[in-house]
């Protein structure tokens, strides 16, 4: 997988302990990686991370991106050939009742690792994380491209289209340069799910909690689509892209959408219905109710479009929509209903998932 590029390979990655963190520390476990990983705190309770008991197979720092003290002493000690920086606020309720935390996270906590690495100067290999709403949103229908305008309407989107910001400018300030011994890329994807989040206000950990206590769930936006997509499609794109820049400089400074296929496009309700096929329930409506409570501004609908990533690094979507409802459903339902030790499960997982891409023989499988 991936060339074999992470076998042996010192890998940073900040924001470990949360929920795509999780995976993405998983993942490069299996495939044979040294992990180092950064994070202030446990950020929810449970925790995918304790629960998989991450801690004991990788070099664990309990320290917050925002001191830059702290981020350079280690990416200097460490000096790990590649990357991710996953580490944020990522909650948008949150950037309402604490913008500040918000910012000087996802705006500062991003310029500390940039200019870590600067300081560091390395060979290094850095793929950079924002999200889906650094794209200003205007509604439209098509998908947002790598060179649409930046910013949003709310303090969340506006810190992510900050931080796109930065690191633009420290790309063309430092390391475009001749001399800088470190390479990064920019990696965007939104409306993650799968097994192991448990962040609030998210709709699926929302349902899933209520579900196995066996309640309905309240929805304040069935009619809101998203292009739902399962956590391991971005990070394979993740990925895929520190695989090619490690090999090739002309994406250097680059950024990269990773998303799911179009079909994938489904409103709140619809998906929902799907998740609660797999919990048992003899009639639907007994698994949520709709309530009309919007105490925040949320886009209708946002999407990505991914054509450069298939031109450049022959990524695309690996999942249908109906293999991320059964892979979310099955984790979740495993947790809170079987004995199945729950890192077996998510190592299935990934195994099912690199099966899945083998048949079809996506490029990164090789």
């Amino acid at each position: 997988m991936f060339n074999n590029i992470y076998k042996d390979k010192k890998v940073l990655v900040t924001g470990h302990t949360g929920f795509k963190g999780a995976w993405l520390t998983t993942w490069l476990i299996k495939l044979g990686a040294k992990v180092v990983g950064v994070s202030k705190d446990i950020p929810t309770t449970p925790s995918m991370f304790e629960e998989l008991k991450l801690q004991s197979q990788i070099v664990h720092y309990k320290e917050d991106i925002r001191d830059l003290g702290k981020i350079t002493q280690i990416v200097e000690g460490e000096k790990p050939d590649f990357l991710f920086h996953l580490a944020a606020q990522p909650i948008v309720s949150t950037s309402y009742s604490d913008p500040i935390e918000t910012i000087s996270s996802n705006v500062m906590g991003t310029a500390n690792v940039l200019e870590a690495l600067k300081v560091s100067n390395h060979k290094c290999t850095a793929v950079i994380i924002t999200s889906d709403k650094a794209y200003d949103n205007v509604e439209q229908v098509w998908g947002y491209k790598e060179d649409d305008m930046m910013g949003g309407k709310d303090i969340y989107s506006g810190s992510k289209g900050a931080a796109e910001l930065i690191i633009k400018s420290y790309f063309h300030s430092f390391f475009k340069a001749d001399h800088c011994k470190v390479k990064l890329a920019i990696g965007r994807a939104g409306n993650v799910i799968g097994g192991g989040d448990w962040a609030k206000d998210r709709i699926v950990v929302d349902c899933m909690e209520a579900w196995s206590e066996k309640r309905s769930v309240e929805i304040r936006s069935p009619e809101a689509t998203r292009p739902w997509q399962h956590v391991l499609e971005p990070l394979s794109g993740y990925l895929n892209l520190g695989q090619a820049l490690y090999f090739n400089d002309e994406i250097n400074g680059e950024g990269f959408n990773f998303g799911p296929r179009a079909e994938q496009n489904h409103t709140v309700k619809q998906l929902l219905e799907d998740l609660s096929k797999h919990w048992n329930f003899e009639d639907v409506n007994h698994a949520f109710t709709v309530t009309d409570n919007i105490p925040f501004h949320e886009a209708g609908l946002l999407k990505l479009n991914c054509d450069k990533a298939l031109f450049y690094l022959h990524w695309q979507a690996n999942m249908a929509y109906e293999d991320t409802i059964k892979f979310t459903s099955e984790w979740y339902y495993d947790f809170y209903n079987s004995d199945k030790n729950i890192l077996d499960k998510t190592i299935e997982q990934i195994c099912d998932y690199e099966r899945m891409a083998c048949e079809k023989g996506l490029s990164w499988t090789e």
